[in-house]
């Protein structure tokens, strides 16, 4: 046993060992508080994994791209020194057409003008008027990562500080800023893409990024919020450029946090299921093992999803009855695959021909050649069956990293939607090498090599998802990044500074603001408010 746990004296428990859950452990740690992190699966990291998908062949099995990660986070856990080494790629989109064209977003500002202006004059002076705009209302959301959102409702100084204080950075705005920030939360991807650009590339090479784990398409409201959030990766490099690889795979993201997180005293145990969170008179006592064992503690963080957490490790009688029925109405369906590859050679894209690495390799390659492809994929999945033209996000870091694969072979990750949870008149089980297929079949139609050049391949669907990754109904981002279940209304209104209503209970996964990617920010955010508790609870 741990020396932090002598006499089974631990401070805080913190379920699950993805990426926020170790980064709120680290938090705990660092403040001196005794913290032991319990995970289900042998390894770290949650769902931001590297696998092996054949001896000596890894490939990210979820998350494949690191770009939202907090960057106070890297910094006050030095997480550069304890292995976490950022590839930047370039150019960060490579988009196919069927029409032998293409189009590259890259991370040098003056040539994706000119990239667009190929297209469309009118919109390369538009991309750039949008980016500024993104620019300044990123530098507005921004500093509301890092801090639980304010309760309009609630009479707390701290609360009342927080609205007056967003109230003063939002008069930062100029009010045509601030009309087009209210717009966003409500307008679909295409009706604000629309707006500003006429070149129907241009807008899919930007409409991709408002439907990436969304359950909707890109003519669904508020999904042009959903652009927003995926391209603020800070606010002073606004745009897909900010995106990366992680030498090592994704899973290198849970490595160097589980070192930061013991470097501070924190133990981690792997291969332990947590079957319940234990309470006793309204608060939080401890977990109990699926083992039998029970370990106790006055403070638990669950970085399991709203649902898993309050429907599945907590008792219902623990919970106001009100509660529980808004837990049950908080929407989480997941729409996301992902298809894993070990390839023999590069893809020979009919746009860019060749096998050797160029520039189309070195970055995310995707197909989704218009907003209408887009909707119609999302028009399968909304009736209940995948898409037969799927959106394929492509990733190969091996391009960069040989440490995934041998020489000769390539790590591949397609991120694939639309793919339902819920099958209409059929199960995962049978259909889930037929969405392979189909995911093949449609990247084949721009790069005809892949079919032969694949080695080993796996598919997981939102089924695989939920089941190894402990994801409820495979949602990526713990549920929906919709207008209705961001700020304070994530992941319902009242309960969105990360507490519960059982005392010593708090959440630190993406089902809190400020939501889903390998951000961070949720279990710093969570961590600091559970030991801003305990500081007023010892006074």
């Amino acid at each position: 046993m741990s020396p932090n746990a002598r006499n089974g004296a631990w401070d805080a428990i913190v379920v699950g060992a993805g990426h926020n859950g170790l980064v709120a452990a680290a938090y705990l740690a660092r403040a001196g508080l005794r913290t032991l992190v319990l995970e289900r699966r042998r390894i770290v990291g949650g769902a931001a994994a590297t696998e092996e998908i054949a001896p000596g062949m890894k490939v990210q099995t979820a998350a494949y791209t690191y770009s939202l990660m907090r960057p106070v986070i890297v910094r006050e856990l030095e997480l550069a020194r304890h292995g976490l080494e950022v590839i930047r790629y370039d150019p960060s989109l490579f988009l196919p057409f069927p029409d032998g064209r293409h189009i590259c977003l890259w991370s040098d500002h003056a040539r994706t003008v000119a990239e667009i202006a190929r297209y469309s004059q009118k919109d390369a002076a538009a991309y750039e008027h949008v980016e500024a705009l993104f620019t300044r209302i990123a530098r507005f959301i921004e500093p509301m990562l890092d801090r639980p959102p304010p309760d309009p409702h609630s009479n707390h100084p701290r609360d009342l500080f927080g609205m007056l204080s967003l109230a003063a950075r939002a008069r930062g705005l100029s009010r045509r800023d601030l009309y087009q920030l209210i717009r966003l939360l409500q307008l679909s991807a295409s009706d604000f893409l629309d707006e500003h650009f006429e070149s129907e590339q241009v807008k899919a090479a930007l409409g991709v990024f408002s439907i990436i784990g969304t359950y909707g398409g890109p003519r669904t409201p508020g999904t042009a919020y959903v652009l927003l959030h995926h391209v603020m990766g800070t606010a002073d490099t606004v745009g897909a450029s900010v995106w990366g690889f992680v030498r090592g795979g994704m899973g290198m993201v849970g490595e160097a946090l589980a070192r930061a997180a013991r470097e501070a005293g924190a133990e981690i145990r792997t291969e332990t299921e947590v079957a319940q969170i234990l309470c006793r008179g309204g608060r939080a006592s401890g977990v109990a093992l699926a083992s039998g064992e029970e370990i106790h503690a006055p403070m638990v963080l669950s970085n399991a999803d709203p649902k898993r957490t309050f429907l599945g490790l907590v008792e219902e009688r623990e919970l106001p009855a009100e509660f529980v029925q808004d837990v049950r109405n908080y929407r989480c369906e997941g729409t996301s695959a992902k298809v894993n590859m070990i390839l023999s050679e590069l893809p020979d894209w009919k746009a860019v021909p060749g096998k050797e690495v160029g520039f189309q390799h070195r970055g995310v390659m995707n197909v989704g050649p218009s907003l209408e492809y887009l909707e119609r994929a999302w028009d399968e999945c909304k009736y209940g069956w995948y898409s037969s033209r799927p959106y394929c996000d492509i990733a190969i870091p091996s391009v960069f990293d040989d440490t995934l694969c041998p020489p000769g072979h390539h790590s591949c990750s397609v991120f694939v939607q639309y793919a339902p949870y819920h099958l209409r008149e059929s199960h995962w089980e049978v259909e889930r090498e037929k969405l392979g297929d189909v995911v093949v079949d449609t990247i084949a139609e721009y790069a005809p090599n892949i079919p032969d050049a694949i080695v080993h391949r796996e598919v997981l669907t939102p089924w695989d998802l939920e089941q190894r990754f402990g994801l409820t109904y495979g949602n990526i981002f713990h549920g929906e990044i919709t207008p209705d279940q961001i700020l304070s209304l994530r992941p319902v209104a009242g309960w969105a500074r990360y507490r519960t209503p059982i005392a010593g209970l708090y959440l630190c996964g993406a089902g809190t603001h400020p939501g889903g990617g390998v951000m961070g920010a949720c279990g710093r955010n969570a961590a600091r408010e559970a030991l801003r508790s305990l500081r007023r609870r010892l006074r």
